[in-house]
């Protein structure tokens, strides 16, 4: 089972090599291609990829049935093979449910951030759900045709986009029978309305005013439901809002998800460490070590230097102690110039390692004080501002 979806991965234009990954999980019926627009403008943050559902798209049919946790560990199966370690997740109604899925299950200590959209911890009932599988298997996917038009999309969408949204549904058309079938079947079969409130990655639901599959006030009591969670509804949208909205929606992922932690961290750890650094740090990246780095610049310098409980002064000094009483020389002596850049003095600093040889011992103090005479004979012989 874990080898039901495919996943089409998008070349990314962000300067690090060790950008975050992101998945893109479509609803039932439609392919990979609808998050392309969505894809397009986060390709400078994320390396994409955008999932195709069993007998969508690229996907192979499905022989045998399947529960939407199997579809949440064939998700985790794609990101293994282009390399595994930890991901965000954005999905659109059975996309979307898979999300929650991962983010309760198999992949629950690998999502760094899971976005629902049009979407719910259970979505219809399941005697709907049934009746929609008895319907293709006898009719096809052709039956769905009309009924999909008028659930997908808001009222003038296909006034608006007659191209795409038929796109959307002569692929509807293509979709294999059984294997949409089966697709109706897990979702009859799926409810996590009592474990959603453990879900412990930020999270964003995103509703469409004029959905009927998942209408706001679904999404608004599942938000309530995950702590911390943010829900957004948009204007003039329907049940495909990654298509309908593909900016907002964008712009929504960019700011919730890693990807911005990653650039945020980035541009903490070059005004902390400097421009110089941090290139040659990146410069020296390995395949073995880009998971280490990106885990550095979105938990140290993302995650807790760009908190606001201390200044940076005081992390400065905090990180000082810490280093010296670890016996670190080599970072020490890269956080003592972060600490003149973050403008501790060098009397200040001084304070710091007299303070640690009472915790830390005199021996790891005095290591310290020669660490810190180089790096001020350093910015003594350093050219300064007034000079040519």
């Amino acid at each position: 089972m874990r080898g039901i979806l495919r996943g089409t991965a998008d070349s990314t234009h962000s300067p690090e090599t060790a950008a975050p990954l992101l998945v893109l999980g479509p609803s039932l019926g439609t392919t990979a291609d609808p998050w392309r627009a969505v894809a397009e403008l986060l390709a400078d943050r994320f390396r994409i990829v955008r999932l195709d559902l069993p007998g969508h798209g690229v996907a192979p049919a499905a022989d045998s049935g399947f529960s939407v946790q199997e579809l949440a560990e064939a998700v985790l199966a794609v990101v293994d093979s282009m390399g595994g370690g930890r991901f965000s997740y954005a999905g659109v109604s059975l996309g979307g449910a898979i999300g929650i899925e991962l983010a309760l299950g198999a992949g629950a200590d690998r999502l760094d951030g899971l976005a629902v959209l049009c979407s719910d911890a259970r979505i219809g009932e399941p005697d709907g759900w049934l009746a929609r599988a008895e319907q293709v298997r006898r009719q096809g996917t052709a039956s769905m045709v009309a009924g999909s038009s008028a659930r997908w999309f808001a009222p003038d969408f296909l006034v608006r986009e007659p191209d795409l949204g038929g796109r959307m549904l002569s692929a509807l058309v293509d979709v294999d029978d059984e294997s949409y079938a089966l697709c109706c079947e897990a979702l009859a079969g799926f409810d996590r309305r009592e474990d959603v409130g453990a879900i412990a990655v930020p999270v964003l639901i995103v509703a469409g005013d004029s959905d009927p599959v998942v209408p706001p006030i679904a999404a608004q009591a599942l938000g309530a439901a995950i702590q911390g969670a943010r829900t957004v509804v948009l204007e003039g949208t329907g049940h495909q809002a990654h298509v309908e909205r593909p900016a907002e929606v964008a712009a929504l992922l960019a700011e919730l998800l890693p990807g911005s932690r990653y650039d945020k961290g980035i541009d903490v750890r070059r005004q902390v460490l400097g421009d110089d650094w941090v290139d040659e740090s990146l410069r020296r990246l390995t395949p073995e070590t880009e998971d280490f780095q990106r885990f550095i610049t979105e938990y140290a310098w993302g995650g807790i230097w760009t908190r606001p409980g201390l200044d940076r002064r005081m992390r400065s000094a905090v990180t000082i102690s810490s280093l010296v009483t670890a016996h670190h020389w080599h970072e020490l002596e890269l956080h003592l110039h972060a600490a003149l850049r973050n403008g501790l003095s060098r009397e200040e600093i001084s304070e710091i390692l007299l303070q640690t040889t009472i915790y830390a011992g005199a021996p790891a103090a005095n290591s310290a004080f020669g660490v810190a005479r180089r790096v001020f004979a350093e910015h003594d012989d350093a050219p300064h501002d007034d000079e040519d």
